[in-house]
């Protein structure tokens, strides 16, 4: 395993486009956190905004970049045919896999970890400007309380099994296009499709079977018990999404030529 980790270590930090990635995970979604935190006001008491929800929309956004990321780790050697290669030097095809889901996976973890950071710092220095006050029911953004570390946590967290998921989904589609394709279907469709039912039922099903929508329920800080699903649980669906992914790319690794 040691040799595997170290293997796609090494491809992953060669590549030129891998920094880049990283770096637009960070930006796009700090980015976008900073535009919503700085769009959005509380002119009273019970505006019905969750802050730190706000101050971390971007990683609804940046989980595309990671999920490029993720994928190209898996698709582009299949496209340039390397994989053979690999296979030849690391044989035991379940071992790359899990070599590539954590070397992608800490990649990740660190540039999730650093965008959520600034991104709730930013909240903290912004959204007191545009209303969110003590006296209007809202204390100032800080790590210290425990709903706002579960966000922040969580968020970081959601980034790295989207990256499990795309490594799993490129796995079984081998074609990096497709698979990007793929993933930010699952991702984003789910949503779409909810917006639009009238079915008060199905609404909460399809909320709570979504890999995007129940997995940024973490993020909650306010109401959270007329969520459609916890925000640990929906985490958990998540979990469920990038588990399966996987499993399902080890088969297929198993039982198809490369």
């Amino acid at each position: 395993m040691k040799e595997a980790l170290r293997v796609e270590w090494t491809k992953l930090r060669t590549v030129p486009g891998t920094g880049w990635l990283l770096a637009a995970v960070v930006l796009l979604t700090v980015a976008l956190g900073v535009v919503a935190s700085s769009a959005v006001t509380c002119s009273g008491t019970g505006c019905g905004q969750d802050p730190a929800k706000i101050s971390l929309t971007g990683i609804a956004f940046g989980q595309a970049v990671v999920a490029v990321l993720a994928v190209l780790a898996v698709g582009g050697e299949y496209g340039t045919g390397m994989i053979r290669v690999t296979f030849a030097a690391l044989p035991r095809r379940s071992t790359v896999l899990v070599a590539k889901a954590a070397v992608v996976g800490a990649l990740v973890l660190v540039a999730g970890a650093v965008a959520v950071l600034v991104s709730v710092l930013a909240g903290r220095l912004i959204l007191p400007g545009n209303g969110f006050t003590e006296a209007h029911g809202h204390a100032v953004l800080s790590l210290a309380d425990g709903p706002v570390v579960r966000a922040a946590v969580g968020s970081v967290l959601y980034l790295v099994l989207v990256g499990l998921l795309s490594v799993g989904v490129a796995t079984v589609v081998r074609d990096a296009a497709a698979a990007i394709g793929v993933v930010l279907g699952l991702l984003y469709l789910f949503p779409i499709v909810a917006a639009v039912v009238s079915d008060p039922d199905w609404f909460k099903r399809l909320h709570r079977i979504s890999p995007m929508t129940a997995g940024l329920a973490v993020q909650a800080t306010t109401d959270v018990a007329a969520l459609p699903i916890s925000p640990w649980a929906g985490l958990g669906v998540l979990g469920l999404w990038a588990a399966g992914a996987l499993l399902a790319g080890g088969l297929v690794l198993q039982l198809r030529d490369a």
